[in-house]
């Protein structure tokens, strides 16, 4: 649907029902069906749940066999690499997919190269010599376990006609068990395995206070696999099952030709301002934490609350990766008691890379949970050509930090700088510890780099910072090792490159009082930001129920450069959502996919998915059909 000049997003819903054209769609869509189910039940067979992550070889084994596979050590290290530390649902189905299962005809080809006189019988002896002296080389006492089974053995022969029938039979016996499982266990039954779900609520319940500390032995990266927000299973392009569809469209004009709501702060140079820096961090597993603020309002006022990327680089013509992240705020009010968040609003209106509010806020406390999609901050897999150097010796032997590794961390101290006065209090130095090492510096210890590093009115400077780090490379003689793990948790990878993290700017206009604003905590989204996203697109954005199915209704709302769908399901059973962006053009998805389905709890509301587009100087297209399975 063309965008009209005065609006440029329109939007368009339409009912659809999904009869199958035709016996061999039929046929195509209940092979995917029955894949889905088959990774679904393997899956759930060694792990809680389907968002829970294969965490070594021994359990993508266990997981690929539960799915009728029988891996080979070279299948396994080609999926589980050096680099690897865990494995999601996503990429277990991608892995099936690669790996398709043996077919009789294809094991019987195989005996019947060993079997020249074609008799249907191999001698032991033969088969002995062939396993343990051939490609993976098996042991005598696996090769007897095959030869002492009387079902398929004869007179010191195999009968591999036999041992295929029934490693066929057994396959299926694994699989079929698998399912089972899967349909008996009411508790597996009731897992979720989209995005997280959200009650139907208006309150949202106070963040505690826990640090998110990075496991040290994190590598710079880790799956070649695109995540998101909670991680959804690749589902198969359609369902046989589908009762009903709704499609919605939105024609969204490129960046340069869009008419935003401009937020222009320099209008309000006589109001009150406060500021203070953040940063979106990635986590091993996709998920992403940010710092959260509290917010102090004297006295009723007009605001303007704004966030944007911060360019914090030192150097020009150096190019900062995370710039075009799409960034926002979520305004939450605090109640009395502390223990509930109320969401008041959001900064939906859009000025190039920043994002704001205007409007009039009362007197109380506020909190400010900074949001990204994930489409454009995510894992990605790049080829580090040489690691970069991080100390050298000098002339007399002493060690050094290297010019580029100066760089990087004149940037980290902008970052963890947050009140920008060029010192690092110790609060902003524990966010920086509490990411970096999962711990806190007390009162004592810092009182010891007040000693030994640069110090001004207690907050260390910049000089004291690459000092601090300098020492840390002399206490272990050179060695870069924990000067990489402090690296990569705060975002770089292995050629200093800033790609796992985006650096915010958080300004606070008032009109007739100071605003205070403080980072309090450097956590995940969690329950509170994710109900207030699904509260936002669902006060604003368009509804449609779908056709056949009162109790399932799909929000989709557009501002800015982004688009929002969110799925709420009021029944009182469980519900699967199959996801198609098939004909969705320049689109980009915080899924990673392009078609997958979604579980929906019972009285309970999700995240779809967020979509930007791929390329902001051209059209884009969003067409979207969400269809219910069951």
């Amino acid at each position: 649907m063309a965008s009209s000049p005065e609006d440029n997003t329109s939007l368009s819903s339409e009912k659809v029902m999904h009869p199958e054209s035709s016996q061999a769609k039929k046929s195509q869509h209940a092979e995917e069906a029955a894949f889905y189910m088959n990774c679904r039940a393997a899956y759930l067979a060694v792990l809680k749940s389907s968002l829970e992550n294969i965490k070594s070889k021994e359990q993508l084994r266990l997981v690929l066999q539960q799915a009728g596979r029988n891996p080979s050590q070279k299948t396994v290290n080609k999926y589980w690499t050096s680099q690897t530390t865990t494995l999601n649902f996503d990429d277990f189905c991608t892995i099936l997919k690669e790996e398709k299962p043996a077919t009789k005809n294809e094991l019987l080809e195989a005996f019947g190269k060993i079997d020249k006189d074609k008799t249907g019988y191999i001698l032991h002896d033969e088969l002995y010599r062939i396993l343990t002296t051939r490609g993976e080389k098996m042991t005598e006492d696996e090769v007897n376990a095959i030869t002492e089974q009387a079902d398929f053995n004869c007179g010191g022969k195999l009968d591999y006609n036999k041992f295929c029938d029934l490693y066929m039979t057994t396959r299926e016996q694994c699989c079929k068990s698998a399912r089972e499982r899967l349909e008996l266990d009411s508790r597996l039954k009731q897992l979720q395995f989209g995005n997280q779900t959200e009650p139907s609520s208006e309150e949202i319940t106070l963040p505690v206070s826990k640090p998110s500390p990075r496991v040290s032995g994190k590598t710079d990266h880790k799956l070649a696999a695109t995540k998101g927000d909670g991680r959804t299973p690749s589902r198969p392009s359609s369902a046989q099952s589908c009762k009903a569809s709704i499609s919605a469209t939105i024609s969204m004009a490129a960046r340069s030709n869009r008419n935003a709501k401009l937020i222009e702060p320099d209008t309000m140079k006589e109001w009150h301002c406060a500021q203070s820096k953040g940063c979106f961090y990635l986590e091993e597993d996709g998920e992403i934490i940010s710092h959260k603020y509290r917010l102090h309002v004297p006295q009723r006022s007009a605001m303007c609350i704004t966030i944007k990327p911060l360019n914090i680089h030192q150097e020009e013509g150096i190019s900062c990766h995370w710039l075009s992240v799409d960034t926002a705020l979520y305004i939450l009010k605090e109640n009395e008691t502390q223990e509930n968040l109320q969401l008041v609003s959001f900064t939906e209106q859009q000025n190039q890379e920043m994002s704001g509010w205007k409007g009039e806020l009362g007197s109380g406390v506020y909190w400010l949970l900074p949001f990204t999609t994930g489409c454009r901050l995510k894992k990605v897999k790049t080829q580090i050509t040489e690691e970069a150097e991080l100390v050298y010796r000098d002339e007399d032997g002493e060690l050094a930090l290297t010019p580029e590794f100066r760089a990087a961390l004149l940037d980290i101290f902008e970052t963890i700088d947050l009140d920008g006065n060029g010192l690092l209090c110790l609060e902003e130095y524990n966010f920086f510890e509490l990411r970096t090492s999962g711990e806190k510096c007390d009162e004592e210890a810092w009182a010891v780099c007040k000693e030994n590093f640069d110090m001004r009115r207690n907050e260390l400077t910049r000089q004291g910072f690459m000092d601090l780090n300098l020492m840390e490379a002399n206490d272990r003689e050179g060695d870069p090792s924990d000067l990489w793990v402090t690296l990569l948790s705060l975002g770089y990878n292995k050629a200093l490159e800033m790609t796992e993290a985006c650096p915010f700017v958080v300004d606070i206009y008032a009109e007739k009082c100071k605003p205070r604003i403080k980072a309090m905590y450097l956590e995940a989204g969690s329950s509170q930001l994710n109900r207030a996203v699904c509260k936002s697109v669902v006060r604003k954005g368009e509804a449609k129920v779908l056709d056949g199915c009162e109790n399932v209704i799909v929000y989709t709302y557009s501002t800015g450069g982004r688009i929002t769908s969110v799925i709420e399901n009021k029944s009182e059973n469980k519900v699967i959502i199959h996801v198609n962006n098939e004909q969705s053009k320049n689109c980009l998805s915080n899924r990673g996919l392009t078609v997958f389905a979604v579980e929906v709890a019972p009285k309970s509301m999700m995240v779809s998915q967020h979509v930007m587009p791929l390329n902001e100087q051209e059209e884009w297209l969003y067409n979207c059909v969400h269809s219910l399975v069951r």
